[in-house]
C-alpha cells in the first residue's frame, strides 16, 4: 500500500510537467559518466521511454568519449583535444564511427527492451544531420583545422518531428555527413543543440560529467547558474571557461538562437 501510495504521489507530481510539456520537443544529450554506468543508463532511458509515452516526445543525442577513447587506446592511438573537441584523422574517424554506432544500437535496444520505440538515425542506415568542416581560430588570426572534425548545418527536422509524433524516440549518434557523403565527428553538446535549434525544441538537456557549465571545472562553486546570449559569448571571447567547457557553453548559445 504505502509503495502503491508513492507512486501516486509521483505521478501526481509529474502531471503538472506532462501537461506543460506533451507535445513539445525535448531534446537530451547523453555522455559521460551517464552513458558509463549501466544502472544509470538504464534509470534514464527508462524515463526517456516513459516521456514518450505520455506525450512529451524527447529526442536522445548521444556521443561516446570514454568508449572511443578506449578504442583508441586498444588500436594505439592516442587521443587528442583542441578547444574540447577530439582531432579527428582518417584512422581516429573509422574508430568513432564504428564506436558511436554500436553505442546507437544498443542504447535503441535497452528502449525497446523498457517497452518504448526508438529508431537509431546512424549515419550508414539513416542520417538526419548535415555538416562542413570544422576551423577553430586560434587568437593569432589564423585557422587550427581539426581533420574530419565538424559543425552542423542542416537537420532534418522533417524526419525527426515524423518520429515523435508517431511515438518514436529518435537516438542520433554526434556523426554528420558532409557534401561529397564523407563522415565529420561533431561534438555531441554542439550536435544536440543544433537539432534543439532546428527544431525550436522546448528543453534542451545536456547529461554529463559536471554540474553545469563551470568557469574553473575543477571548482563546483564556479557554476554558473545563470546564462544568456551576451553571456555566452562574453564566456567564450574572455576565455573564462577551461577549454574542455568551450562546446557547452557553445551549445547553449546556439540553444539561445
Amino acid at each position: 500500500m504505502d509503495e502503491a501510495i508513492r507512486k501516486a504521489d509521483v505521478l501526481i507530481e509529474a502531471l503538472s510537467y506532462i501537461r506543460t510539456f506533451r507535445d513539445k520537443l525535448t531534446v537530451i544529450k547523453l555522455g559521460g559518466s551517464a552513458m558509463e554506468d549501466a544502472d544509470a543508463l538504464r534509470a534514464t532511458l527508462q524515463d526517456v521511454a516513459f516521456m514518450s509515452t505520455v506525450r512529451l516526445r524527447p529526442i536522445l543525442v548521444h556521443g561516446g568519449g570514454k568508449a572511443i577513447d578506449r578504442a583508441m587506446s586498444a588500436a594505439g592511438l592516442k587521443p587528442r583535444k583542441v578547444q574540447g573537441r577530439r582531432y579527428t584523422d582518417d584512422d581516429t574517424l573509422n574508430i568513432v564511427v564504428r564506436e558511436l554506432e554500436t553505442i546507437n544500437a544498443d542504447i535503441v535496444g535497452q528502449i525497446r527492451g523498457l517497452n518504448g520505440h526508438a529508431l537509431g538515425l546512424t549515419s550508414t542506415s539513416m542520417p538526419c544531420l548535415w555538416g562542413e568542416r570544422l576551423l577553430l581560430a586560434d587568437g593569432n588570426g589564423a585557422r587550427i583545422d581539426l581533420g574530419r572534425v565538424g559543425h552542423v548545418t542542416r537537420v532534418d527536422g522533417g524526419l525527426l518531428n515524423d518520429l515523435c509524433a508517431a511515438g518514436i524516440v529518435p537516438v542520433i549518434p554526434s556523426l554528420a555527413r558532409d557534401a561529397d557523403g564523407g563522415w565529420l565527428n561533431i561534438n555531441a553538446d554542439t550536435a544536440a543543440a543544433a537539432v534543439a535549434a532546428n527544431l525550436r525544441a522546448e528543453k534542451l538537456v545536456l547529461l554529463t560529467d559536471t554540474p553545469g557549465i563551470l568557469r574553473d571545472r575543477h571548482d563546483e562553486g564556479s557554476l554558473v547558474r545563470n546564462l544568456d546570449a551576451a553571456g555566452c559569448r562574453e564566456l567564450i571571447t574572455q576565455g573564462i571557461v577551461e577549454e574542455g567547457m568551450i562546446p557547452k557553453v557553445e551549445a547553449c548559445l546556439e540553444s539561445l538562437k
